[in-house]
C-alpha cells in the first residue's frame, strides 16, 4: 500500500444548459464552464535526482488542468504529467522531491516489479486503488485469464483478467501477486447487471520499457 497513491484531477469543461423548447421542437440554451473533478490511482515506480515518478492510466490524467497525488499518509502534492502513450492508456506523472516532506518519504516506497509473464490462471492477486475516490481500498481475487483481448476506448489489447473487484477510481492502481510484486496496472472492468467479477489489468512485463521511456518524457 505504500507504493500506491490516489490521483485527483481537475479540469474546466463546457456544459450545455437548456432553457426549454421553442418552435418546432427546437431547444434553446447556453453554454457555461464548470470545474469537473476526477479520481484515479497511481503506482510509485521510480525516483530520480529530482522527482518521484508515478505510473497511471492515460485516461486518468487526460485533459486535466491540474493533477494531485495523495500518499498513504494522507498528504497531497501537486504533480505534472511527465509522459504518456494514449494508445497503451499509460502515463507517468512526477512530483518534485523538494515538495515532499521527510515524513511522507519515510512512509512511501517504490513498487517492487514482478513478472506478469510468470502468472498462472488461478493464482491469487490483490488490487489496491482509490475506489470511488474514497481513498485506498484493497480487494483480492484470482487470475481468471491471461492474454485476454478486449476493446476499450484506446483500442484492443491483451490484458490480465481478474475477479478482484475493480471499481471506478481503481484505474491506474496496482495488481500485486502474493509476494507483493507489481504484476499489472488496473485499467478496466466489464460493467453490466449480467456480469460479475470481470476486471482487467495491463501486464507489467509488456510495458516496462514504455514506462521507463515515459519517465524520461516520452509522449505520444
Amino acid at each position: 500500500m505504500k507504493s500506491v497513491v490516489s490521483i485527483t484531477t481537475k479540469s474546466v469543461q463546457d456544459v450545455q444548459n437548456y432553457l426549454g423548447y421553442y418552435g418546432f421542437g427546437g431547444s434553446q440554451g447556453y453554454t457555461t464552464q464548470q470545474e469537473v473533478e476526477g479520481s484515479g490511482s497511481g503506482i510509485i515506480v521510480g525516483k530520480n535526482d529530482d522527482n518521484l515518478l508515478i505510473a497511471t492510466n492515460y485516461h486518468v490524467v487526460s485533459g486535466a488542468d491540474t493533477v494531485s497525488v495523495t500518499c498513504i499518509d494522507g498528504e497531497t502534492y501537486a504533480a505534472t504529467v511527465n509522459g504518456y502513450d494514449e494508445d497503451k492508456d499509460l502515463a507517468v506523472v512526477s512530483v518534485p522531491l523538494s515538495d515532499i516532506s521527510d515524513d511522507t518519504m519515510d512512509q512511501i516506497e517504490v513498487a517492487t516489479i514482478g513478472s506478469s509473464d510468470d502468472l498462472k490462471v488461478g493464482e491469487q492477486v490483490v488490487a489496491i486503488g482509490n475506489a470511488l475516490g474514497y481513498g485506498q481500498s484493497v480487494t483480492t481475487g484470482i487470475v481468471s485469464a491471461l492474454n485476454r483481448t478486449i476493446s476499450t476506448d484506446t483500442g484492443a489489447s491483451a490484458y490480465i483478467q481478474t475477479d478482484a473487484a475493480i471499481n471506478p477510481g481503481n484505474s491506474g492502481g496496482a495488481l500485486f501477486n502474493m509476494n507483493g510484486e507489481l504484476v499489472g496496472i488496473n485499467t478496466a472492468k466489464v460493467s453490466s447487471t449480467d456480469v460479475e467479477g470481470m476486471g482487467y489489468a495491463i501486464p507489467i512485463s509488456q510495458v516496462l520499457e514504455l514506462i521507463e521511456s515515459m519517465m524520461n518524457g516520452y509522449q505520444v
